[in-house]
């Protein structure tokens, strides 16, 4: 038992564990409002109103078009630019915007526009025969939308919107390389480049931050997999898609 726990690798594992919340703590923030938002800008993308679908596009287009680096950069220096700190690199206390909040705001950004082109695609992609089904039973556009196309839209979107998921919790590792660490809020990469610092060691403690990654992407995989299987289960069993373990690695 002592042996085990003076093990490098055990110690590393031991040490990243509390770090890699701050990492599921950025990526289950940006979810619950990402996914809303995405949703508005997909049926606003999808709109007759050509002043709304062309706002949607160009949110889209600007934070798909541009790295998330730098947009964590450009909205930290508005923060600052606007007397919005916690790290009071000027003295400055008048408001106070926490990393903790400034994070998942980029993140939210980020990921609704990638999510909003999914459930675009998914939105353009509902079988038509099932729409020309409700319009003939009487269904107003409110109810079509409920009873049919969101449901489709969900469930066609859904495996793509498993990669955006684990690319998003991968790119929460950007957080405090552009925002200020606070006390001890590091996360799995900050924490892993500390403990390099000691002994210079870059395959033990990097190796261990990546199979943090993994396991955790892993758990995302398993967990959206289930919710798969729910949003399916109205199918044929020999028609329905087997939930693969087939990450992308090119976004």
């Amino acid at each position: 038992m002592d042996w085990l726990l003076n093990n490098a690798i055990v110690q590393d594992i031991i040490t990243l564990a509390r770090p890699s919340l701050f990492n599921l703590y950025f990526a289950l923030a940006s979810i619950p409002i990402g996914f809303p938002f995405a949703m508005l800008l997909a049926l606003g993308k999808n709109s007759s109103n050509r002043l709304i679908s062309w706002l949607s596009n160009a949110y889209i287009y600007a934070f798909r078009g541009s790295p998330l680096f730098i947009q964590f950069f450009m909205f930290y220096s508005l923060a600052l630019s606007m007397n919005l700190t916690v790290w009071k690199p000027l003295g400055i206390d008048e408001i106070v915007l926490h990393p903790l909040f400034l994070g998942p705001l980029v993140l939210v950004l980020n990921t609704s526009a990638y999510t909003a082109e999914i459930f675009y695609g998914a939105l353009k992609t509902v079988p038509k025969g099932e729409l020309e089904a409700a319009r003939a039973m009487g269904m107003s556009k409110w109810q079509e939308f409920w009873s049919v196309k969101w449901p489709n839209t969900i469930r066609l979107a859904w495996p793509a919107y498993t990669n955006e998921v684990v690319f998003l919790f991968h790119a929460t590792v950007l957080v405090y390389f552009t925002l200020p660490v606070i006390d001890e809020q590091k996360d799995i990469m900050n924490k892993a480049g500390e403990l390099f610092e000691k002994d210079f060691n870059v395959f033990l403690h990097f190796s261990v931050a990546a199979l943090y990654f993994v396991a955790l992407s892993m758990l995302i995989f398993f967990v959206f997999g289930l919710v798969q299987k729910y949003l399916t289960r109205h199918l044929r069993t020999e028609d329905t898609p087997k939930f693969r373990f087939r990450p992308k690695y090119l976004r």
